[in-house]
């Protein structure tokens, strides 16, 4: 009799365990991209242990603010896109408004791109700079063709 009625309460322990475990997972991964994405941009840019202890907060704070603008910006209007049938969902006046809005953001991840290149130019010369653009792309693509070939596995 006490074991069915512990029984759902061991069940709901295991489920909110292993829920809890994959968001740590997912965190897990992301770091350790993360961690290989440094390691990836300070071997590519021959940084030296100066330029380094400058060059990683501008970095950090711009990818940052990037997300930010990404997740709260973009996910208004991107969430409204899922549907099928654009024609029924969108009047052409809430259209207009979320191109203004996709405007705008696109503005925004403009402004904070060039706001980081000065902010850079303080720190690194400029042929690093041009480095860094190449090193993400490069590190981007790689990344992508590793999930691809997981894909296929």
């Amino acid at each position: 009799m006490k074991i069915n009625k512990l029984l759902p309460i061991i069940t709901l322990f295991f489920t909110m365990s292993s829920i809890a475990q994959d968001g740590s997972f997912i965190k897990g991964k992301k770091d350790k991209i993360k961690a290989i994405k440094i390691a990836y941009i300070t071997n590519e840019l021959s940084l030296t242990s100066d330029e380094a202890t400058k060059f990683w907060p501008l970095f950090n704070a711009f990818e940052d603010k990037q997300q930010e603008i990404k997740k709260q910006k973009m996910k208004g209007y991107l969430d409204r896109l899922d549907g099928d049938d654009l024609d029924k969902m969108l009047s052409d006046k809430e259209a207009n408004i979320m191109l203004n809005q996709m405007e705008a953001n696109e503005d925004d991840l403009y402004k904070l791109r060039k706001k980081f290149i000065t902010d850079l130019k303080a720190v690194l010369p400029a042929i690093k700079i041009i480095k860094l653009k190449k090193a993400e792309e490069g590190f981007n693509r790689k990344l992508l063709q590793q999930y691809r070939d997981k894909r296929k596995n």
